[in-house]
């Protein structure tokens, strides 16, 4: 059915309502309901909502806000490989910054498939290799201002690297001491947050080195 912007956001809101809930207590940032103002979807594909928000700051005064939503009930899931006591980093071309950056694989769910399985398939579509174990460490939420999806991460134990997914922007991997990575996280040279968050995971859970 086609949507005019608005129709289609009072239609998200009729069928994922809980995409829009307040919860109680003072300094929650309100949603507004038609007919005092509509929202509107500003795009929307296989894998993401671009929605704007009419809201209610906790001053009062109305504002818009995006968010952008993961079209798919299946969370994005990203994996810190772990080979040989070190970690495995991609240099991968990210389009929202116009430039690389040394990060762990990612991937949005993929319909129908756990979030481990997902892991395990992500591994061998990214890095060209097979799971020997994989170790949960949690959710993240990697940008909570504008990004409403958490990313579910991992740490995988792998025995080699093969063939990385050009297709994909990565134009090659790289395998460094744990100590390492944190120190390229330290000094600017990882800046994705959610590879240091899995970094900063792993060393809490005891997996570093």
């Amino acid at each position: 059915m086609d949507h005019t912007p608005q129709s289609a956001y009072a239609h998200l809101r009729d069928t994922h309502p809980r995409w829009f809930r307040t919860p109680s207590g003072d300094g929650a940032i309100s949603i507004m309901r038609w007919p005092m103002t509509e929202g509107q979807v500003l795009h929307r594909d296989e894998d993401h909502l671009v929605l704007e928000d009419p809201v209610v700051l906790p001053d009062g005064q109305h504002a818009r806000r995006l968010r952008l939503l993961a079209a798919r009930p299946e969370p994005q899931v990203a994996v810190l490989p772990l080979l040989e006591g070190g970690v495995v980093l991609t240099d991968r071309f990210r389009h929202a910054t116009r430039t690389w950056h040394w990060e762990i694989p990612r991937t949005t769910g993929v319909d129908g498939l756990a979030d481990a399985d997902q892991a395990a398939r992500h591994m061998q579509a990214q890095l060209g290799t097979q799971v020997l174990e994989l170790v949960g460490l949690g959710r993240v939420h990697a940008d909570a201002e504008v990004l409403a999806e958490p990313v579910c991460l991992y740490a995988a134990r792998i025995d080699a690297v093969g063939a990385v997914a050009h297709g994909e922007g990565i134009r090659r991997a790289r395998t460094v001491p744990f100590a390492e990575a944190e120190e390229m996280a330290m000094t600017g040279q990882i800046t994705d947050a959610t590879t240091i968050a899995a970094l900063f995971r792993a060393r809490r859970t005891g997996l570093a080195g």
